[in-house]
């Protein structure tokens, strides 16, 4: 485990091989001693040790066959061009006591980029947990009553038997949810027209209702719910779909939280239009090369007309990028997140012709010159 003392911004790591039998404190020595002096004393790692700017050196080594090998982790609190000329002042030491030595840069982790993703993972988990706890007393007498009413309500539909409120059959309009929980917590709202599929997999009693009615889809903000959106547009007609807020689950929702979710619902709705791929069959081959390595990553990548990777960053930061002046070649913008208003709209301003996300959030305007692609599409 490593003892980050300082506030760590960037991890290096290198590999060595030995041409002997050493002991760390051997690697050690060889690293400060072949290192003083090359470049001032503003770069000497004691002097940075000193000033917390590096913090304690790790050394994981092993011996076999007269040979000594292993990994050096260095933590640093400098900027990156400080943390990088650090790495090849280490790659440069060729000696470790009387045998001859060889380090070899790995990688330089940045550091903040894993504490943010995990400190929006426990934002996730704490958000989700307190809304089941928390609600306010009005919320908690409208479920008190509905809570009695509820359970009467739900009545069966179809050959599959799926849970419905009363109101399935005399509404043109049909809120479809996934589960028997979804449509009993749209019962306490109030909201009778409803139904449920019971999860992935559409029944054919849903499916002929939609030839029929006016459906719109209440969904869990969630990869299920992705999966069910996905399979909806292609066996049933939908005229909208609404998601719950990004993990969250429809089940959990309070009774005004589904209100607003719903809110605006009762005007005739449009169908949504699905965005052609109308990307150059190169660009398609581009993404799919990136789509495995970006999947569940929140990260972005950044292309040049040529496809070649300008830069690769966390989601968090995609609008700080696209709104900087340094960035001026992107052409394509392939990320793990939500393609919104706002992004589709910086992307515009910096000339970007396709914006291919993790799926489409409430996009609607943007001019002809862009693309609007998800990851599923190719």
């Amino acid at each position: 485990m490593i003892e980050l003392s300082t506030p760590t911004k960037y991890l290096i790591r290198l590999k060595f091989d030995i041409e002997g039998v050493v002991e760390r404190a051997d690697v050690v020595g060889a690293i400060f001693g072949q290192t003083e002096g090359l470049f001032g004393p503003e770069f000497d790692l004691n002097e940075l040790q000193k000033t917390w700017k590096i913090g304690r050196i790790e050394i994981n080594l092993e011996s076999k066959n007269d040979r000594t090998f292993g990994e050096v982790i260095i933590p640093t609190s400098t900027d990156f061009e400080t943390t990088s000329l650090i790495a090849a002042t280490v790659e440069s030491v060729d000696r470790v006591g009387p045998c001859n030595a060889k380090f070899k840069m790995l990688t330089i982790e940045d550091v903040r980029v894993e504490k943010v993703k995990q400190i929006r993972e426990r934002a996730k988990e704490i958000a989700k947990d307190w809304s089941k706890r928390v609600m306010t007393e009005g919320d908690k007498v409208l479920k008190d009553i509905s809570e009695s009413m509820g359970k009467s309500k739900i009545i069966a539909f179809g050959k599959e038997k799926l849970p419905a409120g009363p109101a399935i059959d005399k509404s043109d309009e049909i809120i479809m949810v996934e589960g028997r929980a979804d449509v009993l917590n749209l019962l306490r709202a109030g909201i009778e027209n409803v139904i449920g599929i019971g999860g992935t997999g559409i029944p054919q009693s849903m499916i002929e209702l939609s030839r029929n009615k006016k459906i719109i889809a209440f969904l869990d903000g969630d990869r299920g719910g992705d999966l069910i959106q996905k399979e909806l547009s292609q066996v049933a007609k939908i005229v909208k779909v609404i998601r719950a807020p990004t993990g969250r689950e429809v089940e959990e929702l309070t009774p005004v939280e589904v209100v607003e979710c719903l809110s605006g619902i009762s005007q005739p709705p449009s169908p949504p239009k699905k965005q052609p791929t109308t990307v150059k069959p190169e660009v398609a081959d581009k993404v799919k090369q990136v789509k495995s390595s970006l999947d569940n990553t929140l990260e972005a990548i950044l292309l040049d007309e040529n496809l070649k990777e300008i830069m690769k960053i966390p989601v968090s930061e995609l609008a700080k990028q696209l709104e900087s002046e340094e960035l001026k070649d992107a052409r394509y913008l392939i990320f793990d997140g939500i393609i919104s208003q706002r992004i589709v709209d910086l992307a515009e301003k910096k000339g970007i012709i396709a914006v291919i996300g993790h799926r489409i959030g409430e996009v609607s305007k943007k001019s002809a010159s862009i693309t609007i692609s998800t990851l599923d599409d190719f």
